[in-house]
């Protein structure tokens, strides 16, 4: 019986197929990669690597793939350098040291922080350890962003509350519309935002009834925020939601003239499939785009404070994570941003 495997590997055999590995498979990200490469018409699955999990079945790991005759490899170089394209969707600072050995040729994006940030003392203060320097950031909708990711074969992937403050502030400071300084976030995220590894914190009798507050004033995207955006401060709170997946962001920034921001936003975004500014009186849903690479934004000007308000809202899986390396690899491969991707989320 064929499998599903053996099916995507026939492209390989007609020479059709981008042959495609993930390191660090076993994890959420792994997992939501492997369920879009699957689906992906050009990208062919030929290895997925792990730790813990190697030598484990990958169905049993990600019961959702179930008919993906599959088992996880060690995660090595040697079982990645066959591929075309490598998603390396390990542990920050884990990611730099394989890249490192992997030829030159084969184009690989990074789900990690490791080459994200171009300041070394960014890195040291919100990170530590060595700075593995700066790939191309993986952000199409960024100005002359996407002209630079189709030139790669490096891509850092942004981080999921990274994207979903980045695409909600960007446009407003390039427009002259926000200052810089004085930027105020408050984002909620679900549980698979923090990784799957086992911790008492995330464990469903504590997670569930409960907000709280994590990383506060500390939080290692604000760098990466302010590098992409051209904020110069930046206070993030972030929020532990009781929900598997999902971001929503407020962001919050104070006005340098009399300005519509949903005008600017939805002028940004024009050409943007994946970015949704909502019509006037919607706000974003989180469950709205789960399972989607979209975002969804809304703005207004807070009529007591007259600062500018701008909510943000995406799956941190999907256009936070998977669906935005998918994305970048459509770009540095030379197709269409949008294939093998949705822009519909999944409800109810």
């Amino acid at each position: 019986m064929q499998t599903l495997l053996a099916f995507l590997h026939c492209y390989t055999e007609v020479g059709m197929g981008i042959r495609v590995a993930v390191a660090g498979a076993s994890g959420y990200a792994g997992g939501e990669l492997l369920r879009l490469i699957t689906g992906h018409p050009e990208f062919d699955l030929v290895a997925a690597t792990a730790h813990s999990q190697a030598g484990h079945r990958l169905d049993t790991v990600h019961p959702q793939l179930t008919g993906l005759d599959l088992v996880l490899a060690k995660t090595d170089p040697a079982a990645l350098a066959d591929a075309d394209l490598v998603f390396l969707a390990l542990p920050h600072g884990e990611s730099a040291a394989l890249a490192a050995q992997l030829p030159p040729e084969v184009r690989v994006v990074d789900l990690g922080a490791d080459h994200r940030l171009a300041d070394p003392y960014a890195w040291a203060n919100y990170y530590g350890g060595t700075h593995a320097g700066q790939w191309t950031y993986g952000l199409p909708e960024l100005p002359g962003q996407r002209e630079r990711i189709a030139a790669a074969t490096r891509v850092a992937n942004p981080g999921c509350y990274a994207s979903a403050i980045i695409l909600a502030l960007a446009p407003l400071i390039a427009a002259g519309a926000a200052q810089p300084a004085d930027v105020v976030v408050v984002a909620a995220s679900g549980t698979s935002g923090a990784g799957r590894g086992a911790k008492a914190h995330l464990l469903a009798s504590e997670v569930m009834g409960d907000l709280s507050p994590y990383r506060v004033g500390a939080h290692q995207h604000v760098p990466e925020i302010k590098q992409a955006t051209g904020a110069t401060s930046l206070s993030l709170t972030p929020v532990l939601a009781p929900m598997p997946r999902g971001i929503l962001a407020t962001v919050t920034a104070v006005p340098v003239r009399e300005v519509d921001p949903q005008a600017v936003l939805a002028e940004a975004y024009a050409d943007a499939p994946f970015v949704h500014v909502l019509p006037e009186g919607r706000w974003p849903h989180t469950a709205a785009t789960l399972g989607s690479n979209s975002c969804q934004l809304q703005a207004t000007v807070d009529v007591d404070a007259g600062r500018l308000i701008v909510v943000s809202g995406l799956d941190n899986l999907g256009r936070g994570a998977a669906g935005q390396a998918v994305q970048n690899a459509n770009i540095m491969f030379g197709l269409p941003a949008a294939t093998g991707l949705s822009i519909w989320g999944v409800a109810p």
